[in-house]
């Protein structure tokens, strides 16, 4: 008996490493596109928390500069809530004032006054510097003789035209 040799047609395979060669592809393309809508999405809300930090921050420091101002009425041997006995006024502060001048009627908005800009100093103020998307404002309302209310507003709109806001809310006391 004669041994027939083994044959293998490979007609019917042509193609194969082809079609598998597109599907990788296609697979690796899709997980590379995933990744890059993961990574811009991330980036974006970075900036968001970023602004917001930024936000936060500049309504503390209005706070406090309202509170340095008290300090500064006392030192001086004026009333501790000398400029602040007008009902429902509004200032515009930044860490430069010295001085305390309400805004004129109708201002309380933050978005009706100039905003504030970034200085070469890394401070914000309303002076010099890079223009910012942030306004603040503070407002004071008296409570009596012996207590005020402040309010230190920040507004910006962030990308794509979000209007924000913080609201912090402190009260000082005569406790002299």
């Amino acid at each position: 008996m004669k041994l027939k040799p083994i044959t293998y047609n490979l007609k019917p395979k042509r193609g194969y490493m082809l079609v598998e060669l597109m599907v990788s592809i296609s697979l690796l393309v899709v997980g590379f596109l995933g990744f890059l809508g993961l990574l811009s999405r991330s980036l974006s809300l970075n900036r968001v928390v970023a602004d917001q930090f930024i936000a936060n921050y500049l309504a503390m420091e209005g706070i406090e500069i309202t509170k340095n101002l008290i300090d500064s009425n006392i030192i001086q041997g004026s009333p501790w809530n000398q400029s602040f006995t007008t009902p429902n006024k509004c200032y515009k502060f930044d860490y430069l004032t010295t001085e305390v001048s309400p805004n004129e009627e109708g201002d309380c908005n933050p978005l009706v006054n100039p905003p504030l800009n970034y200085d070469t100093n890394n401070f914000y103020s309303y002076i010099a510097g890079a223009e910012t998307p942030f306004f603040r404002i503070v407002s004071i309302t008296p409570k009596g003789s012996d207590e005020i209310k402040v309010n230190s507003i920040v507004k910006w709109k962030s990308r794509g035209g979000i209007k924000n806001e913080i609201n912090l809310e402190d009260h000082f006391f005569n406790w002299r």
